[in-house]
Parts: structure tokens; C-alpha cells; sequence
């Protein structure tokens, strides 16, 4: 981390991967309800596609996991951690941004009651959702985390990062170097898909995005 308090890109010259998992579905997904960092269950269709998505990711051959403490990230994980004998590291730092009042509510009730403020969010500006956190409030204690949790690899190790849509976007977008207005151009990630960030010469590159798409369409707070 910089003196300035951003996250500074990996050290070059090593090959170290990043691999960002989104949980499984749960019932607030299928619902249009935003979760936020309410603590929502899987659904039984939520924990197949973990299962599935793990047996692809096996051949990854991660060499470390580490994962959201809310249940829906952190069961996404066990599933994972079944099929490769690693242990589950979890972090509350990876937790889905909390957004108060929008908690709870529909897409259609958060436009209903908070248009405004939703139309801002969708324009890169910075607010406050529900009186919850901004976004780069959310990069500011996930991506240090990751870092922290890579720079214990093998030089060309693998890390499962196991979190949430937004909480993965905001995490992406500063690893990168990005500018936070333009987060909202990386697209969200389906349930159980994935990003691979790889470190190259001059830091992080994202190599692949929502990998493992059935497809399916994307469903939750970060549409």
C-alpha cells in the first residue's frame, strides 16, 4: 500500500494468479433483492453450481483459499475446499458492500424509493447506497487482503479469492489501477463464475473474465 493509502499493484516479474470467485445463488438473487452484507444462505441450485464450478477450478490447481465469512461465499468455498484438501481462510475485509436501507429491498423497490440516488451510483459517482459504504470504501479493505494473501504464494502460485459481485468488481478495478468512475465497465459476474487476475511485468492484468458463463444471466446487487 502506498503512502497514500492506495493498493499498489503486485511486484513485476513474477507469475502469481488471482482467481475471484463470485458465490452461488440464493434465494435474495433469484428475487432481485439486494443483499448487501446481510447474511443470506445458498440455495440447494446455489450449492450445485458450487460443486460444479470447484471441479473446474480444481484443475487450476489453486494453492490457497481464502474467502467472505458471509455463509453464501464462505459455503461456496467449502466446496472447493473438499476436492483440493486445502483450508478456507475467511476474511470479513471480503464481505459484499453494505448499503443500509437498500438492504432487503427489490431492484424495483430501491428505483421506486431511491431513483435518484441509484441513477448517481449508475453514473460512476460516488454514493453513499442506503447510507452504506462508497465503493472505493469497499476496494479499501478488500483489495489489501488479497494482496496480502497472495504475497504468501509460490512465485507462480494460485490463489481462490471466494466473494461477492460488487465487493469482486470494486477489488478488480483497484488491483488494476483503474479510476473508481470506471469500475462499472467491468460487467457483473454470474453466480459461481469468475475473473483471473495474473501478475506480469507491470502488475496485475485481468486475463479472464466471468469464466465458467453456461451462460447464464447476471442476477444480484451489482447488476
Amino acid at each position: 500500500m502506498s503512502a497514500t493509502g492506495e493498493v499498489t499493484a503486485g511486484r513485476p516479474g513474477r507469475g502469481r494468479r488471482v482467481i475471484l470467485w463470485r458465490h452461488g445463488q440464493t434465494a435474495w438473487n433469484v428475487e432481485r433483492r439486494f443483499q448487501g452484507s446481510t447474511d443470506v444462505a445458498l440455495t440447494e441450485t446455489g450449492v450445485n453450481q458450487a460443486r460444479r464450478a470447484a471441479g473446474l477450478l480444481l484443475h487450476l490447481r489453486p494453492d490457497a483459499i481464502v474467502a467472505s465469512d458471509l455463509a453464501r461465499a464462505a459455503d461456496t468455498a467449502a466446496e472447493l475446499s473438499v476436492l483440493t484438501g486445502l483450508e478456507v481462510t475467511l476474511e470479513e475485509g471480503l464481505r459484499e458492500t453494505y448499503a443500509g436501507v437498500w438492504q432487503g429491498l427489490t431492484h424495483e423497490e430501491i428505483i421506486t424509493r431511491y431513483g435518484d440516488e441509484y441513477a448517481a451510483w449508475k453514473r460512476g459517482e460516488p454514493v453513499r447506497r442506503g447510507g452504506g459504504e462508497l465503493e472505493t470504501e469497499v476496494a479499501d479493505r478488500a483489495a489489501p487482503v488479497v494482496l496480502r494473501h497472495a504475497e504468501k504464494l509460490p512465485e507462480d502460485g494460485t490463489l481462490v479469492v471466494v466473494s461477492h459481485g460488487g465487493t469482486i468488481r470494486t477489488t478488480i478495478g483497484r488491483l488494476l489501477g483503474l479510476e473508481p468512475h470506471s469500475w462499472e465497465s467491468l460487467g457483473g459476474l454470474t453466480n459461481c463464475c469468475w475473473s483471473v487476475l495474473g501478475e506480469g511485468a507491470r502488475g496485475w492484468r485481468l486475463l479472464e473474465h466471468n469464466a465458467g458463463t453456461l451462460p447464464e444471466p447476471v442476477i444480484g446487487d451489482d447488476v
